[in-house]
């Protein structure tokens, strides 16, 4: 099954995250979709969001960020916030705490008890740069490891639960 139409607490995991992107104040917010888009833009309340399908989903999270990325390079967002669809842990509060330090040359990771998660945030003159190097499932994870002294993290473990559902709980 498809990660955004898995279903806890009573709402799609991609109407989840979507929420808390809106709650944080991020505008615009673009939702790509792969597996089974047409069942996921038919089951999900998408309103207000911009989507868009992600034809290379298969390949891996890396062509999802390339093809969000490319859907906001027309408008005027001089940063993006990343939020993977399987995080529902992750709050509106840190969102807005990762996006505070939002500027077009920032490159911003919450850390949940000294390890890096989501949600990321990509400055606009790191866009062309994080494309380039998302390849398979490593999203924008080479960019920002080959710009170590450019990287800001931002502890969150107060006020979310950045858990990816894809990995075991320890």
């Amino acid at each position: 099954m498809p990660k955004a139409l898995v279903e806890r607490d009573g709402r799609l995991l991609v109407e989840h995250g979507l929420a808390t992107l809106r709650a944080a104040g991020c505008d615009p917010v673009v939702v790509v979709l792969g597996a089974a888009a047409d069942e996921v833009r038919a089951r999900a309340d998408l309103a207000g969001a911009l989507t868009v399908t992600n034809p290379d989903w298969g390949g891996g999270m890396g062509s999802s960020l390339r093809t969000g990325l490319d859907a906001l390079a027309g408008t005027s967002a001089q940063a993006t916030v990343v939020l993977l669809v399987d995080t529902p842990g992750v709050t509106a509060s840190a969102v807005q705490r990762v996006a505070a330090l939002s500027d077009p040359g920032a490159l911003v990771i919450a850390t949940y008890h000294g390890e890096r998660g989501h949600p990321v945030l990509l400055g606009r003159e790191h866009w062309a740069g994080v494309s380039a190097l998302a390849v398979g499932d490593v999203g924008a994870r080479a960019y920002l490891l080959a710009n170590p002294d450019r990287v800001v993290t931002v502890a969150c473990e107060d006020i979310a639960d950045g858990t990816d559902l894809d990995r075991p709980v320890r």
